[in-house]
């Protein structure tokens, strides 16, 4: 039986209001999804996703349920532009859609991009099997929280042929409200057969809020499309942003993710992956950077379900201060999966004498003719190279800053966008001890 957290923040959802659409068979999934979230409550460390990763604390507060002035909140549109990096932009303030700050009149052929608000207004059957979905693992809470609350969020569509050049955008903002909010939302992106699709994902956050946000998002890929998704989150210091990705990729279709972690006092983000058909690829390549007492706990889970299939993850992390990250990586290589071809790699730097690093790479094979290797590394920088620089006149703290970068930036080598590798190096330059 799953042990669960008691608390406050869970007994306050018993029976709360949660949104109505007006389509009965969504308003049925979220009031069960609200009743299974309250009946198990939150996970403590005894259930193996969660092992370290406590929500003692979160689930001592109290939280409004949304914010009824997100669309007056103001918000500078400088604060989440990217250097040379335009184009068409879909934005929430707080989990709500803002129409101003968006940038929608430019959208590609053979493109579609709305907010979900606005698709189960036009048309809400094709959305029915992701929204009336159960959650039922032990280690759900915050999914069935956010199936039982979002009521908006992003649904991208990418016909079937479509290249997509030109990096979409999705934003994310967390803003300055009158007290703590929880906020969730929805995302839906689906690229037809063959389609190419750019995509870069923000979290940002402003000043010291609290807020909880939760994000469901589904990427599907249909057979020979190809993904490539850049994450930046920079969740405001105070808040907790807890995430879910899961991506199913059919025949020949490739996913490339880069994704880096820098804000929030709690973040999370669970990556899902299923390669159902053959030849798929998945590439992973990213970086967490906890410092100050901050909490980054990375999940990524990798399922291979046909033959022929790859998957290389690049994972690293730096930990500073009293932060502490946590990294697992899982490869389960199913029945029948012949063929496939997986690596992971985490490789993590402790900074300071209090910062910690958990990181656990899992390897399952059930499939013959695979080639599957996994390792992880938390260690400190090499003094030898320390001394190499040092003995050609760089001082210390220089030396050890470059060493550091270096480390760090190694995961987003890979992103073929320019800019957006340059804006990712600025990121981290800034976040790192000089």
């Amino acid at each position: 039986m799953n042990a669960a957290v008691r608390a406050p923040f869970v007994a306050a959802l018993a029976g709360a209001a949660v949104p109505v659409s007006g389509i009965a068979w969504l308003d049925q999934a979220r009031r069960e999804n609200r009743d299974a979230f309250v009946a198990a409550g939150l996970p403590d460390t005894r259930v193996e996703a969660w092992k370290y990763t406590a929500l003692r604390a979160l689930g001592q507060r109290n939280f409004a349920l949304g914010d009824a002035q997100a669309a007056s909140r103001v918000v500078d549109a400088a604060t989440f532009a990217i250097p040379h990096v335009g184009g068409p932009a879909l934005v929430f303030v707080n989990g709500a859609f803002r129409a101003d700050l968006s940038a929608l009149d430019t959208l590609p052929g053979g493109v579609s991009l709305q907010p979900l608000s606005q698709a189960l207004a036009d048309g809400h059957e094709s959305l029915r099997f992701s929204l009336s979905r159960h959650y039922r693992e032990a280690g759900d809470a915050f999914a069935r929280l956010n199936a039982a609350f979002a009521a908006d969020g992003a649904v991208l569509r990418v016909a079937p042929g479509a290249k997509v050049a030109a990096p979409l955008r999705l934003v994310f903002i967390g803003a300055s409200a009158e007290g703590d909010l929880a906020w969730h939302v929805r995302n839906l992106i689906e690229l037809g057969e063959g389609a190419e699709l750019s995509l870069v994902e923000q979290h940002l956050g402003a000043g010291q809020q609290a807020h909880l946000g939760t994000q469901l998002g589904d990427f599907t890929l249909h057979a020979g499309a190809t993904l490539h998704h850049v994450v930046l989150q920079q969740a405001g210091i105070a808040s907790s942003l807890v995430r879910r990705s899961h991506y199913r990729l059919d025949a020949q279709a490739q996913a490339h993710l880069h994704v880096l972690e820098l804000g929030g006092a709690l973040a999370r983000h669970d990556l899902r992956a299923e390669l159902v058909g053959d030849g798929a690829g998945l590439h992973t390549c990213g970086a967490f950077l906890p410092d100050g007492r901050q909490h980054i706990d990375t999940q990524l889970a990798i399922h291979h379900q046909a033959r022929n299939t790859t998957s290389i993850s690049t994972w690293r992390g730096v930990a500073s201060g009293r932060g502490r990250g946590v990294f697992r990586g899982a490869i389960v290589v199913a029945p029948g999966a012949d063929g496939t071809d997986a690596l992971l790699g985490n490789k993590n730097l402790l900074l300071s004498t209090q910062a910690e690093i958990d990181t656990k790479p899992q390897l399952e094979i059930y499939a013959d003719e695979v080639k599957a290797a996994h390792g992880a590394t938390v260690g400190q920088l090499d003094e030898h190279a320390l001394f190499y620089l040092r003995s050609r006149g760089i001082p210390a703290a220089q030396a050890r800053a470059l060493l550091t970068t270096a480390f760090a930036r190694a995961p987003f080598e890979s992103l073929p966008d320019t800019a957006l590798r340059t804006h990712i190096e600025q990121l981290l330059l800034a976040q790192l001890p000089g």
